[in-house]
């Protein structure tokens, strides 16, 4: 069994509580156990995966005010078929994204016209030109698949970021 500093942030929870007999004293207990569960649950990163932005549940450090949080968003995309050595351009239509935008996680797979799954980026260490590389600019989420990879049939995309 793992135990945490007492100092330490955590969304875990203790498993077994003791209510006490006396009903001011439990009422204490009771308000402390709902406050430490709803903090608890909003720490979670929600499973959700979307193509509209949404909070994803991840909370990042400030820099200028380590007291409030910035939180993260979700997007996802469903791109079609690109084929051997094509770029192809999606617009994300996220707003505001500028120089201070910062992405989180830009990720995705695919499959390809030879029935095989590839994570997106995907890095090929004999051949550097079967490589899928992805980036993301001001509007656009740009795959770039290698001259001799197989023929990209569908992908997903999920975009990470931060907006404030």
């Amino acid at each position: 069994m793992t135990f945490l500093p007492s100092n330490s942030q955590s969304p875990f929870l203790p498993t077994t509580q003791v209510f006490p007999e006396e009903l001011s004293e439990r009422l204490i207990v009771l308000t402390d156990n709902y406050t430490a569960l709803a903090q608890s649950i909003n720490q979670r990163e929600i499973g959700t995966f979307e193509t509209v932005e949404q909070l994803n549940g991840q909370q990042f450090f400030n820099t200028t005010d380590p007291e409030r949080k910035r939180f993260a968003y979700r997007k996802v995309f469903a791109i079609g078929a690109i084929a051997q050595g094509a770029t192809s351009t999606t617009a994300h239509g996220i707003t505001g994204v500028n120089a201070t935008t910062i992405f989180t996680h830009i990720y995705g797979t695919c499959v390809t016209d030879v029935v095989d799954n590839r994570p997106i980026p995907y890095a090929d260490v004999t051949a550097v030109n079967e490589q899928i590389e992805i980036n993301v600019d001001a509007t656009n989420i740009n795959l770039l698949n290698g001259a001799a990879a197989p023929a990209i049939t569908s992908a997903l995309v999920v975009l990470e970021y931060l907006k404030n």
